[in-house]
């Protein structure tokens, strides 16, 4: 069975249980596939980048005609930390609900009454706006050039810099280190695994570190890490508590000596 994600942020955790850790989160309108009925409150998902966790029913649609209709339309994602979703085009109209970067949605016509707002289409059938700087169309496989797509990516990762840090975060409100390297990859077209190893079926093969160019990441023991150039990599760090950039340069103020001397691989999608 297949569902759709109905809230702004699903989390995803190890157990049916609350209190049990955060693996990941689904953001609002990704597909999900049921994989257990677990009882009344629960079930056992996998993301459409294959990776899987409890979470709540009521954080889904389980409604399969609207999961066909969704998967068909649903073709724009949210590229702002945050957007409000309204109930007309203008600023002072109320809202529906906030999505965050990430998000997908349905945008059905591409100026409202006033210029600079989407209409757009949730995954309820309800219609509201959305700042069209806000989002744009979902690149669901990467078509671009090496070059670009390395450039693409990298700025990507860099519009999450001073998001805190959340152990199985994937969103601005807060997010770990192999969310924000997934999450650059998936806005981009390309589909990683979540977490900070690289294992067979994904797309990342191992280089070496002479190899290494912008946009590929660097492995550490239970971490990971994006190179931007020039000898400095994006990352969230837990010892830093946000998103912020090192260098593996030890005559640089930001060089991370714990890190910079405890590489245990770099991989590239090309």
């Amino acid at each position: 069975m297949n569902a759709v994600v109905n809230v702004m942020i699903a989390n995803l955790h190890d157990k049916a249980d609350v209190l049990s850790e955060l693996v990941d989160e689904a953001l609002y309108g990704m597909p999900v596939e049921v994989l257990e009925d677990v009882d009344d409150k629960w079930v056992r998902i996998r993301t459409f980048y294959r990776y899987e966790g409890f979470t709540l029913k009521e954080n889904l649609d389980l409604n399969s005609e609207t999961l066909t209709a969704w998967n068909a339309d649903a073709n724009d994602v949210v590229i702002e930390s945050f957007a409000d979703v309204l109930t007309a085009p203008k600023i002072q109209s109320a809202k529906i609900m906030t999505l965050t970067r990430g998000a997908f949605i349905q945008v059905v016509e591409e100026a409202g009454i006033e210029k600079g707002w989407s209409k757009v289409q949730l995954v309820s059938g309800e219609c509201g706006y959305v700042r069209s700087d806000w989002v744009q169309n979902r690149v669901k496989v990467y078509t671009t050039t090496e070059d670009l797509f390395r450039q693409q990516v990298v700025q990507t990762a860099l519009r999450y810099l001073g998001t805190p840090y959340r152990w199985g975060g994937k969103s601005p409100l807060g997010i770990d280190c192999s969310g924000l390297c997934s999450m650059a990859y998936m806005l981009n077209g390309a589909y990683i695994y979540r977490d900070a190893k690289i294992i067979d079926g994904f797309p990342l093969r191992e280089i070496t570190l002479e190899q290494m160019k912008r946009g590929d990441l660097i492995f550490f023991p239970g971490h990971v890490a994006m190179y931007i150039g020039d000898d400095h990599y994006i990352h969230s760090s837990l010892g830093g508590n946000e998103v912020n950039v090192n260098s593996l340069n030890p005559h640089e103020e930001n060089y991370r000596e714990d890190l910079a001397t405890t590489i245990t691989g770099v991989a590239s999608l090309f």
